[in-house]
């Protein structure tokens, strides 16, 4: 399976998957909360009856159907890669990640589609009601489907709920509800929604903070500003309590990925969490260079403490994770190795029995497949050191995705506590930061991404299916081709939404 494997092809289905997701997900925010956020403002407008809140409302859906249509083009070409650059992934993990991606098709973006229509075209030609009902059911809708697509992710970070079948070389289905109710669902699908609330609060605020500095639309800047930045402060406090809690579920699942986002290579007991470092690129696993160029200020202990829920507790690192530790009954990548191949042998062995009507060798095979098969995917590796993730990556967009979401906290803050003192147009600092938190708020999704996405590699599931298997077997050159092609779409695609956006922006709302 591995011996004519075309690393550059590899490489170049990992950068244009990464390519389409990093696109794709320009647009996924700013679906998720503006959805939830023109809702609220819909409900105000028919609870108050104030014209002003109506262009209020209509200005925000006009901006949130543009990002939706080009946003929808991104995703259906992100789906049908799977099938082009990563059929082996289809085949050996379609009847598990197919099931959630059929649901959000079938049920989710459904209804999310049909409301859409009314919500943006329903003025004047439907009851209030039935049109605020359309509008809260595309945030439902909206949201429905970031449910099954983060429950299919979740399960490449998580794989419950599945056995492998010998005799068809696939995992297969074992309990439905363990797949979409599984930890790592339930708090990436929390933390993704409420991030993507932080991304829509400061997208509405930027656009609001820049009317306010020209003195246009005044009342509808103020107006979107208090709603927008107390949904994003709540928002603020959900993103921080399930990063702690994803931290945690990370820290025992996925060992690796925690000790490459801190840059940990020797096991601590009380390990600190750095809070500055400069991470040494050069380091390996295996060598004796130091981890970090120069000093590192670090929080005491506070990395045992997400990791285990307890000070003093022992933080393996990617060494203990790679080689094992036996002082602390971690067994290693390179044991882990071991056992994969002898399940792969094991595999092969029962497959060749069973075509050749050998039922004594078909028993024999598979008794010694079972035993070792919970490390098949190891036994596709070449060396230990494949587990490692990329270190200096992982590590810099944690701390970017971090600092960035403090800094949103204190922004939101400030933003409420002006505006209750009626001085906020007088803050000319804040508002010039106001009109660019909405990048920043891009950056710090963006690296989210990267922690999860990065940190788990090599595996395309976690432990089960290494990313060279997952592959299509396609030259390097087709996919290349493709990337490109790729790159010159969606890029189109980004400038002519960003022109669409600040041309409606200029425009303004809807005059009486």
């Amino acid at each position: 399976m591995i011996e004519n494997l075309d690393l550059s092809m590899v490489n170049w289905a990992r950068a244009q998957f990464a390519l389409t997701a990093m696109y794709h997900w320009i647009f996924v925010p700013l679906t998720l909360g503006l959805s939830w956020i023109i809702a609220f403002f819909h409900t105000i407008y028919v609870r108050t009856g104030s014209e002003e809140w109506k262009r209020l409302t209509k200005f925000w859906i006009r901006l949130f159907g543009i990002n939706f249509a080009v946003g929808v083009a991104t995703g259906i070409i992100m789906e049908f890669e799977f099938g082009t650059n990563w059929s082996n992934y289809s085949w050996m993990v379609g009847d598990i990640f197919g099931a959630p991606l059929a649901v959000e098709g079938i049920v989710a973006f459904f209804i999310e589609a049909t409301f859409f229509a009314v919500m943006f075209f329903g003025w004047n030609r439907v009851s209030k009601g039935f049109h605020l009902f359309a509008t809260w059911m595309v945030a439902v809708g909206s949201n429905l489907s970031a449910v099954w697509i983060l429950v299919a992710n979740a399960w490449m970070q998580y794989p419950v709920g599945q056995a492998f079948n010998p005799d068809t070389a696939r995992f297969e289905m074992q309990n439905f509800f363990d797949v979409a109710l599984s930890p790592f669902a339930v708090n990436k699908f929390i933390h993704t929604t409420s991030s993507s609330m932080m991304v829509s609060a400061l997208f509405i605020i930027s656009i609001a903070s820049w009317y306010l500095l020209r003195g246009r639309h005044v009342l509808l800047a103020k107006r979107s500003i208090v709603v927008a930045a107390t949904l994003g402060l709540v928002a603020s406090i959900f993103t921080f309590y399930n990063g702690d809690e994803s931290s945690y579920q990370v820290a025992q699942v996925q060992p690796m990925k925690l000790a490459a986002l801190e840059g940990l290579y020797e096991g601590q007991t009380n390990a600190g969490l750095v809070a500055f470092g400069i991470v040494n690129p050069e380091k390996k696993v295996y060598d004796t260079q130091p981890a970090f160029h120069g000093p590192k200020i670090q929080i005491p202990g506070l990395l045992s403490l997400m990791a285990n829920r307890a000070f003093g507790t022992f933080v393996p690192g990617m060494h203990d994770l790679v080689y094992g530790n036996i002082e602390h009954n971690i067994v290693g990548a390179a044991q882990k190795m071991e056992r994969g191949k002898k399940a792969v042998a094991d595999l092969d062995a029962y497959r060749q029995a069973k075509k050749a009507d050998d039922k004594a060798g078909t028993e024999k095979h598979l008794a010694a497949f079972n035993e070792n098969k919970e490390f098949l995917g190891y036994g596709y590796l070449d060396k230990p050191e494949e587990t490692v993730p990329p270190v200096t990556l992982s590590f810099i967009a944690f701390r970017v995705m971090i600092v960035l979401g403090i800094l949103f906290f204190l922004i939101f803050i400030a933003y409420l506590y002006f505006s209750a003192r009626k001085t906020l147009e007088r803050k000319k600092w804040l508002l010039g930061l106001g009109t660019i938190t909405y990048v920043l708020a891009m950056i710090a999704s963006q690296a989210g991404w990267i922690v999860a996405e990065v940190g788990r590699q090599p595996w395309a599931i976690q432990g089960l299916l290494p990313v060279t298997i997952a592959r299509t077997n396609l030259t390097a050159g087709a996919v290349q081709t493709t990337f490109f092609m790729f790159l010159v779409l969606f890029t189109l695609l980004l400038i002519a939404e960003i022109s669409i956006m600040v041309k409606q922006i200029n425009i303004g709302p809807e005059e009486n």
